[in-house]
This record gives structure tokens, C-alpha cells and sequence, in this order.
């Protein structure tokens, strides 16, 4: 699952990063690093220039709404509820096929939050004791600092409520990939703390791999067994994942504060 992330890179940054070879200025979003659904996003994407004359893709960042709206949807309201695709099933399911075929994109982070239940409170849950479960994020990012680049796709969305010339017109939304997380050690894990992603929570989203991005973003490719080769998971160990405040439970608290680093949880011994 995917259902917060941190995104603290500049356009200037992610250009170099991705090769990008348009972007606009109005395009450009402050760091944000508690990203959550519903939110606007960068997302990198290879698209014909409107109204240009050369017919090729460029390399673009693109300002996205995080919660994708299917075309044919009759109205966005669904969009906050689909934030995540699952890799096994995208190229099958009606809300994601059409996309998964000719608009994909990268969704840039530094790294994703998960929140992991104590072992304690767990207990209590399976057992039907209510209690209300204390849950300390982690965060996960690329162990060697490198930009966390997740598989996304993107929609457009026409508001049929508008006039053609109106700014709200047209949505374009977009929606993070997710796969099974890796069962594997971590590459560095907290003393004490979860060993593998899997420990953290089933799900995670699926990052890809340098030598994947332009496969990935060309929407000339639309063979589906093509594609869904490159949902395969990424080599194992190259994350960490660290316990961070709770603050960032709260989707209004934001700040580099939020990624700092805690020795141990905040709540109880998780693990």
C-alpha cells in the first residue's frame, strides 16, 4: 500500500534526475513531506507537446492530482479511493487497463510512510479486546540517498459541467503501482525494529529501477505481457526503513522534521 509519502525535490532536481526536457514554471510544487491522497504531485511522463508540430513524446513534469479519475467516470468523487493499483491486476481492471497501456508515468519521492501496529496491541485485536491500537510510522527510502521513483499511471478527466476554456475543465490525476513487499533483510533496519518491508506492512509500491524509466514511460510501447514485465519487483536490498515521529500521522504537520531519524519508536517496542 501506498497511502503517504515525502517529496522534498525540486523541479530543477528531478529534471537532471530524469532527463526532462519540458517543464513550466506554474508547474513547480513547494517540498512536501507528508504527501497525501487527494493532493497535487510531480510526476514525470513522455507526451507529445499540445499543438506542436512534432508529433514525438517529450520528457515532462507534470502537475497531478494524487486519486485517479477513470475518463468514463461520470463524476471524480471515486478518485480519493483510488490511490493505489495492484501490479498482478492493472492491466486487467477497467479503471486502470486503458492507462496501464498508454499513460504511465514516475512518481518521484524520497520515500514512503507505513504505520506498523505494536506486537502488544495486535494481540489485543486478534483476541476481539477493543482497544485502540497504537501505530508508529516508519519511513522507507532507497538506502544509498537516490530519488524513489514509483510506478504510476495517469488520467485525464473531462468536468462536462465547464466550458471548454474553463481552468477546471480538465483533471489529471494519477495513481501509485503497489506489489508485495520484500520478505528480504532491509539493507539497514532499526535495532529492535521490523527486518524486511513485509514485517512493515504486506504491500508496498513498486519502484523502478533506472534501467526501467524509459521502457516505462514510452506509450509507444502497449503490449501487455511486455508491460507487465516491467511490474517485476526490483532487486532486493536497497531500502531502509526507520521509525519517524507520529507527528506525521497528522496530515497537517509537515516539514523535514518528519523524516528525522528516531532511535527507537515513539509509542512501545514494536517488534
Amino acid at each position: 500500500m501506498c497511502g503517504r509519502y515525502a517529496a522534498s525535490r525540486g523541479p530543477e532536481d528531478l529534471a537532471e534526475v530524469f532527463g526532462v526536457e519540458r517543464w513550466e514554471p506554474e508547474e513547480a510544487l513547494a517540498p512536501d513531506y507528508n504527501v497525501a491522497p487527494t493532493k497535487e504531485v510531480l510526476a514525470v511522463l513522455d507526451r507529445a507537446l499540445k499543438d506542436a508540430d512534432d508529433p514525438r513524446p517529450v520528457r515532462q513534469l507534470r502537475k497531478l492530482k494524487w486519486g485517479l479519475v477513470p475518463s468514463w467516470a461520470k463524476t471524480p468523487e471515486g478518485g480519493a479511493r483510488m490511490i493505489n493499483a495492484r501490479a498482478e491486476t492493472v492491466h486487467e481492471k477497467p479503471s486502470y487497463r486503458r492507462a496501464f497501456a498508454t499513460r504511465r508515468c514516475i512518481l518521484p519521492a524520497d520515500g514512503y510512510y507505513e504505520w506498523v501496529t505494536g506486537t502488544q496491541e495486535r494481540e489485543l485485536e486478534v483476541e476481539g479486546k477493543r482497544k485502540r491500537p497504537r501505530k508508529q510510522p516508519y519511513f522507507v527510502t532507497p538506502a544509498d540517498g537516490s530519488v524513489f521513483a514509483m510506478a504510476g499511471l495517469y488520467e485525464f478527466w473531462r468536468d462536462r459541467t465547464l466550458p471548454d476554456d474553463h481552468p477546471g475543465a480538465w483533471w489529471a490525476t494519477c495513481s501509485v503501482i503497489t506489489t508485495e513487499a520484500e520478505t528480504t533483510p532491509l539493507a539497514a533496519a532499526p535495532e529492535g525494529g521490523p527486518g524486511t518491508l513485509a514485517d512493515i506492512h504486506p504491500r508496498m509500491p513498486l519502484m523502478l529501477t533506472p534501467d526501467r524509466w524509459d521502457a516505462w514511460l514510452d506509450p509507444a510501447r502497449t503490449e501487455t505481457e511486455e508491460l507487465r514485465g516491467l511490474l517485476a519487483p526490483p532487486p532486493s536490498g536497497l531500502m531502509r526503513a526507520f521509525p519517524v515521529s507520529t507527528a506525521v500521522s497528522n496530515v497537517r504537520n509537515n516539514g523535514p522534521d518528519l523524516l528525522k531519524e528516531l532511535e527507537a519508536p515513539e509509542e512501545s517496542t514494536l517488534f
